[in-house]
């Protein structure tokens, strides 16, 4: 563990599946499998709540600093007043609720479901879920601007399912996506998350690679697009590639860092296709990241996620690490004179 990380008090028991920043940055939430939602002061690392459910959790967002909504395997989506105490059930699924995202341009919420669907919810009205959207196929992994970089002019959210699909939607106008694309990844996603200049989005899958993505459907735009190999080492010899679990971008510097089941983390310029850092091994795989939205804080979940069968491994984790700009920053290139 790096001088610049703490590990947390009381982390999860049995799979980390998220980790998201509160809007002002000052706390934290953690969902696992293991049903509970919890939430950690950056400050001390210490827990400030623990709300057990009735089924895994498997994503959370913020509706401010003192309410997080949690999305379920049961297919359940609820609102938690933590400080208070209350929580409600704002709706359901037809099946878990994989991915969920607070959207401030449009003052909703979205959830995207293995029941091949996202909804669109508001939480201050009784029947909260104001739209049901048929996607191509279950939803695997979704993504809205960058928490702490300026708001996009077009509210977009990129929606990545089985079967390679990417559907790429204007949450003002949902219900027919801007763009149909197929994953340039030739393996399920993992991971994705958009650009804070809100120029395009990465994709990671199980096969270890990387894909940046444009959203501009102009030739010269589209010509940018690459994919590149990561979180791949010799394992007995043999160069072995491990999934690409979580992604996010720096919202200052437009980096953006990768973890993986190898237990690396890697940061990386995109515009320069050049890895920044390379933060030590972890003691087992990293299932999520979250830059704060200051981009002061990286949480690190160390959670073992199975891509090995049923074995033994080690405890789950949670690290607080304070990032330098050494972590994020781009290199700037040598001067020749």
């Amino acid at each position: 563990m790096s001088e610049n990380e703490v590990e947390v008090s009381s982390p999860p028991t049995d799979g980390v599946s998220a980790l998201r920043f509160s809007p002002d940055g000052k706390t934290f939430a953690a969902t696992s499998w293991d049903s509970v939602l919890r939430i950690y002061s950056v400050a001390s690392a210490d827990t400030v709540a623990k709300l057990p459910q009735p089924a895994p959790l498997l994503d959370c967002d913020f509706l401010g600093c003192d309410r997080v909504v949690s999305a379920a395997s049961d297919g359940g989506l609820r609102l938690h007043e933590y400080q208070s105490g209350v929580e409600r059930v704002l709706g359901r699924h037809a099946s878990g609720i994989r991915c969920v995202r607070r959207c401030a341009a449009i003052g909703a919420t979205v959830t995207g479901s293995w029941d091949r669907s996202i909804k669109l919810w508001d939480e201050r009205v009784a029947e909260a879920c104001i739209g049901t959207y048929a996607q191509p196929d279950k939803v695997f992994a979704m993504c809205k601007d960058v928490q702490g970089a300026p708001a996009p002019s077009v509210p977009l959210l990129v929606v990545a399912t089985a079967s390679r699909h990417v559907h790429i939607l204007d949450l003002r106008k949902p219900s027919e996506p801007l763009q149909r694309r197929e994953s340039a990844l030739k393996c399920q996603t993992r991971a994705v998350a958009q650009m804070p200049s809100g120029f395009g989005y990465a994709m990671g899958s199980v096969e270890g690679r990387v894909a940046i993505e444009y959203f501009d459907p102009d030739a010269a735009a589209q010509e940018k697009r690459y994919a590149f190999k990561c979180h791949r080492t010799a394992v007995g010899g043999v160069d072995t590639s491990f999934p690409v679990n979580a992604i996010c971008y720096h919202p200052t510097w437009g980096t953006f860092a990768t973890g993986g089941c190898d237990g690396v983390v890697n940061v990386w310029d995109g515009a320069k296709k050049k890895r920044v850092c390379q933060f030590s091994r972890y003691s087992t795989s990293l299932s999520a990241l979250d830059f704060s939205p200051d981009g002061t804080h990286l949480a690190i979940a160390a959670s073992y996620t199975f891509e090995c069968g049923d074995k033994q491994h080690p405890p789950d984790a949670i690290y607080l690490r304070r990032v330098v700009d050494a972590d994020v920053r781009p290199k700037q290139r040598k001067s020749t004179s």
